[in-house]
């Protein structure tokens, strides 16, 4: 599903236009990211959290030549899906 589905969906349930329901979850995303990107977790009740989590250093392996190289430290996004969800996807 993508965006666009998604937006399509709100609307034919809902009536508003589509310009509008676009604008809304575009910015609802755009929310998200920004408290990501200050280190917030976001919490949706019943949907799930995200958070940003720091991977270390760590030495991996070039598969084409076996030679060690160093990766370095990053940060990634986590999701963990909240008990509602977790119950309706079974």
């Amino acid at each position: 599903m993508t965006k666009k589905d998604i937006v399509l969906k709100i609307t034919d349930m809902t009536g508003i236009k589509q310009v509008d329901v676009k604008r809304i979850v575009q910015q609802t995303f755009d929310v998200i990211i920004d408290s990501l990107i200050r280190s917030e977790k976001v919490e949706l009740r019943n949907f799930g959290v995200f958070k940003i989590k720091a991977r270390r250093a760590r030495h991996g392996r070039n598969p084409r030549t076996g030679e060690s190289v160093p990766v370095p430290p990053r940060k990634v996004v986590v999701f963990k899906p909240g008990l509602e969800m977790k119950l309706k996807i079974k």
